[in-house]
């Protein structure tokens, strides 16, 4: 996450099936994540145990979440699970498109043409982004994109 948003944590976390988590965050926002696809990447292998899985904790300060065998997830790829499983999939893909740019809520607000607060509104899911925001993030990264 850019250091000029808004800083969220992790305060809550349980394991809630096989690859389910129930998670809280600072802001208020709770969640139950599948996260499937992660524990059937083999660098999660070790989560795939019932009783591994289950034994999540948060991590220092709360960006992210451990597990004894070391396994860790960052809070940056947790709060995009749950922008998604809390019906934000547009704050999601225009989050993404912040971060692939390494985007400021000021750069992407000049980016685009929008306000830095407006910015900040979509990142955190706290407005839907109109699909013309969505074509506009398009436009910039293939008006960016250098000619092959």
């Amino acid at each position: 996450m850019i250091t000029a948003d808004r800083m969220r944590t992790i305060t809550s976390a349980e394991a809630v099936g096989p690859a389910s988590l129930r998670i809280g965050w600072s802001n208020g926002v709770r969640a139950s994540l599948d996260l499937g696809a992660v524990v059937a990447d083999r660098a999660f292998a070790a989560l795939r145990e019932p009783k591994e899985f289950a034994a999540v904790q948060i991590g220092d300060w709360g960006h992210s979440l451990i597990w004894p065998s070391s396994a860790e997830l960052g809070a940056h790829m947790l709060w995009l699970e749950t922008l998604s499983a809390t019906g934000h999939g547009d704050a999601r893909a225009f989050l993404e498109w912040r971060l692939r740019h390494g985007l400021s809520l000021a750069k992407a607000a000049e980016a685009i043409g929008i306000s830095r607060r407006m910015v900040a509104y979509y990142s955190n899911g706290e407005r839907p982004v109109p699909k013309p925001i969505l074509l506009a993030c398009r436009g910039w990264e293939a008006e960016m994109m250098p000619a092959a």
